[in-house]
């Protein structure tokens, strides 16, 4: 199995853009690609979905196990001529040893590039090179110099010859710079002329990166792996899953999907913006994105706004994460200030604060039972989120790796709804758990028909 890590020495050091120019490229050359991002960003691989034309997945060795680790790579990726992992944050950066590139690249036994943002440094480069090199144990078999001029390549090549690395090549200064906001970068679909920027990235890959002596590279064994275990029911009818799923409402995990799908699930995606009622379903799942970008169209939306709030009456196992838990809020701060009412099933607004509110992983342990788990289960999750609450809710311990502590999560025997994200694969039974609170609100309700 074909696979290349693409990391960076920081947010922002431009590893989205290499890995897009490297993916399109492969898509111009006829080659069936599979990308993975590290970590648990939702917006970089739905930039990969638009160049390879199907999902990306992400990678995550703070959620996962290795075992399980290895088991979605090559699930996800077995079909594929070559698997593109793009980085998270700097290539070291996680949660101490586990959530980093680099530990996603020593898991899998993959080859790591690492993308280095040259703006305003010459030699300098050299001591960001050794430092990388020298820092950790660790798969690093060269280097990509992003925003390098010209006249340095020759200095780079040199670089590379005397800390004896590889040079992979470089992309030169580019103003089609895909746009920032408060969660990272827009969506892709908010970029109207993507598919030419795509394109332009591409012939500039073709042009200055070492393409042919990266896939050469990624030509590589692959560790085994035991497929986890997940436990089957046997339903009368299979449960169906409402999932948001808009421009407002984007933040979601492939693999949750898929894990429903293996537990019996049909899926059936509507969107709070422009559909008048949820379609007829089991469950219920309102993930994150923005709505704060969309609250007047939200607000106006009443028939959205009360049919859900009927269905959270009535007992619809719902999971309701951070932007899908703000829209159930009676109140939202929208961007521009302006106060929505909304569904009205939290009681409280959703408001603007300046700053990242509790980012980062966090390890959740119930405080009573509830539709994910029993009281004192833990399992692990992620906050990422500039909107706070009035009431964050109090069905949860959320504890971080350095000690510090918070209750969070509204919370029943069929409701979840709290800033956190929720990955299914970081303990299995939460997503069996889901389908079987929504299986059994199914069969009632047939019963009633």
């Amino acid at each position: 199995m074909k696979r290349i890590l693409i990391g960076g020495t920081h947010s922002g050091c431009g590893k989205t853009t290499v890995t897009c120019a490297v993916l399109q490229a492969l898509c111009r050359r006829k080659m069936k690609a599979a990308s993975f991002k590290c970590g648990p960003d939702y917006i970089d691989p739905l930039f990969h979905e638009k160049i390879i034309g199907t999902a990306s997945y992400n990678l995550d060795s703070f959620f996962c196990d290795d075992n399980t680790l290895k088991y979605l790579l090559y699930e996800n990726g077995k079909d594929a001529d070559i698997a593109v992992i793009e980085g998270v944050m700097g290539f070291y950066d996680g949660a101490g040893k586990r959530g980093s590139a680099n530990s996603v690249s020593q898991i899998t036994g993959t080859k790591a590039v690492v993308v280095i943002d040259c703006k305003g440094m010459s030699g300098s480069i050299g001591a960001v090179m050794k430092g990388f090199l020298e820092f950790e144990e660790n798969n690093i078999a060269g280097f990509i110099f992003n925003r390098l001029p010209e006249k340095l390549v020759p200095m780079a090549m040199e670089l590379c010859d005397r800390l004896g690395t590889e040079y992979f090549g470089y992309l030169p200064v580019n103003r089609s710079v895909i746009k920032s906001r408060h969660l990272g970068l827009v969506t892709a679909d908010e970029i109207s002329d993507l598919r030419e920027k795509m394109q332009l990235l591409a012939e500039l890959a073709e042009e200055h990166i070492l393409l042919d002596r990266i896939i050469e590279l990624s030509d590589t064994g692959y560790p085994g792996f035991e497929p986890p275990v997940i436990k089957k029911q046997s339903f009368s009818r299979e449960p169906v899953i409402a999932v948001s799923k808009d421009k407002a409402f984007c933040f979601l995990y492939q693999d949750n999907i898929k894990l429903l799908k293996e537990l019996g699930c049909e899926i059936r995606y509507f969107s709070p913006l422009s559909d008048s009622v949820v379609p007829e379903a089991d469950g219920l799942i309102l993930c994150g994105g923005y709505p704060e970008l969309y609250g007047g169209q939200l607000e106006a939306n009443q028939s959205m706004l009360y049919d859900i709030y009927r269905k959270i009456k009535d007992g619809i196992p719902v999971i309701a994460e951070c932007g899908g838990f703000m829209y159930l809020h009676d109140e939202l701060e929208d961007e521009n200030g302006n106060i929505r009412k909304l569904v009205g099933a939290v009681k409280g607004r959703a408001y603007r604060t300046e700053r990242l509110q509790r980012f980062g992983y966090v390890t959740l342990t119930a405080l009573s039972d509830n539709l994910l788990c029993y009281k004192d289960e833990s399992f692990k999750a992620h906050e990422f989120h500039y909107w706070d609450s009035t009431d964050c809710g109090s069905g949860f311990n959320a504890e971080k790796s350095d000690g510090r502590q918070w209750s969070c999560g509204h919370t029943g025997s069929s409701f979840y709804a709290g800033f956190p994200h929720l990955y299914f694969y970081s303990d299995i039974k939460t997503a069996e758990k889901f389908v079987s609170e929504c299986a059994v609100y199914g069969g009632i309700h047939e019963q009633n028909r």
